[in-house]
């Protein structure tokens, strides 16, 4: 009788654990599945004017918008010409940034509490974005084929991340700055990128603290 109870019990936990080997297959293995589903403006402190940003900037073949006034996140296909969003303020392209006819100076600050606690700052030197271009498709990299596609780009704010290609793997070095955004109407916001990986190390997923209007 005892001998059938453990048996019994044995086929339930095995046939149990079956059951979440079915749930959890490949959750650990696809590196785009991780624990973080929201994207956008996961959070919103309006007591301070500040939040923080979460993209999924991977795709060499799109840019990722920003608008603040709407708290909104769009996206459009590079390599399918799709028009850019009617409103946003600033975009990210993997590590390289642009802005709607907007200026960036980089601070010295490394913490927005930092600068919140210096008060009114007159910053100087604003850099508007220049013609440019960014990398589209590296599917031919291994072959030295790399496709780019005209693009704005702002110089300034693309210094968040320096990535060095000299050696391999490459090295990824963010500045840590503090990045200030003057934009056509000219509002400004505070720009702090913290990360640029995901829970699953993935990289070009990209953490943004901000404060606007600053």
């Amino acid at each position: 009788m005892n001998r059938f109870v453990l048996l019994l019990l044995f086929a339930i936990s095995s046939a149990w654990f079956c059951s979440c080997d079915g749930i959890l297959h490949n959750i650990y293995d696809d590196p785009k599945k991780t624990p973080q589903s929201e994207y956008g403006f996961i959070k919103i402190d309006e007591a301070t004017n500040s939040g923080v940003i979460y993209v999924d900037a991977s795709a060499y073949d799109r840019w990722v918008f920003v608008d603040f006034k709407n708290k909104k996140v769009d996206t459009t296909n590079i390599l399918k010409g799709e028009d850019e969003p009617v409103q946003w303020n600033f975009a990210m392209h993997r590590y390289d940034a642009k802005t709607n006819n907007g200026a960036v100076v980089e601070t010295s600050y490394t913490s927005l509490d930092d600068l919140r606690a210096a008060g009114d700052i007159d910053f100087d030197g604003f850099t508007a974005d220049v013609d440019d271009s960014v990398a589209v498709d590296m599917s031919g990299m291994m072959d030295g084929i790399i496709k780019y596609a005209p693009s704005k780009k702002n110089r300034v704010l693309s210094r968040w991340m320096k990535v060095d290609t000299s050696t391999m793997p490459p090295i990824y070095s963010m500045s840590n700055k503090v990045y200030v955004l003057q934009m056509a109407d000219g509002t400004r916001a505070a720009l702090l990128f913290v990360n640029y990986m995901n829970p699953a190390s993935v990289k070009g997923f990209l953490t943004i603290h901000y404060i606007y209007p600053y």
